[in-house]
């Protein structure tokens, strides 16, 4: 059964007395729910939106907290008190990390900042550069995104070794000195 909706300002669908969230950029905005048997499927501009189990009870909101992460970066002290996030189930090294990262000043920002890499990177990555970052020392967003990148980034070509007959004969001798001779021996700087 499909049935046309719209979602509200707090990207939220009702259907049958229950809330199921949208992605944040169709807030307000009509959008098409297919129920299921077991499941409810969110569906807008010929794309699935967001696919949720059914709830049969009533007053119960199933949050996606990626949903929500648009607003997030606008609004990250939503992280601490949001009820999207309140039962958001990280893997173990990510959820250490942003506790210890919350306890610093801007820490929600910084949270936020690894919850949008690992939105684009991925959270396998991401919670393998969160465990480097509680291992090593420093837990700061700045040392966790250039563990994810240094993980990321392709490896470095081998050396490949140098032919025989493209090898110097004589080496280059290092003389600073010649860098002396060229400037002038007077210089007045007072005018």
């Amino acid at each position: 059964m499909e049935h046309t909706l719209r979602a509200a300002s707090t990207c939220l669908v009702n259907y049958d007395r229950n809330r199921y969230s949208v992605p944040a950029a169709y807030a307000g905005r009509p959008v098409s729910l297919r129920a299921y048997a077991e499941r409810l499927q969110i569906v807008a501009d010929e794309q699935l939106l967001a696919e949720h189990p059914r709830c049969f009870g009533r007053g119960q909101s199933l949050f996606n907290p990626w949903h929500y992460l648009p607003i997030l970066e606008r609004k990250p002290g939503a992280l601490r008190d949001g009820a999207p996030f309140q039962q958001w189930a990280l893997p173990d090294a990510i959820r250490r990390a942003q506790e210890r990262l919350m306890k610093q000043p801007q820490g929600d920002r910084a949270c936020v900042e690894l919850l949008l890499a690992g939105r684009q990177h991925g959270l396998e990555p991401l919670e393998v550069a969160c465990a480097l970052a509680l291992k090593q020392g420093p837990v700061t967003a700045a040392v966790i995104l250039n563990h994810l990148h240094r993980l990321l980034s392709p490896r470095r070509p081998e050396t490949l070794p140098t032919p025989e007959r493209l090898r110097l004969t004589l080496e280059p001798v290092a003389d600073c000195a010649r860098y002396d001779r060229l400037r002038p021996t007077e210089v007045s700087h007072a005018r």
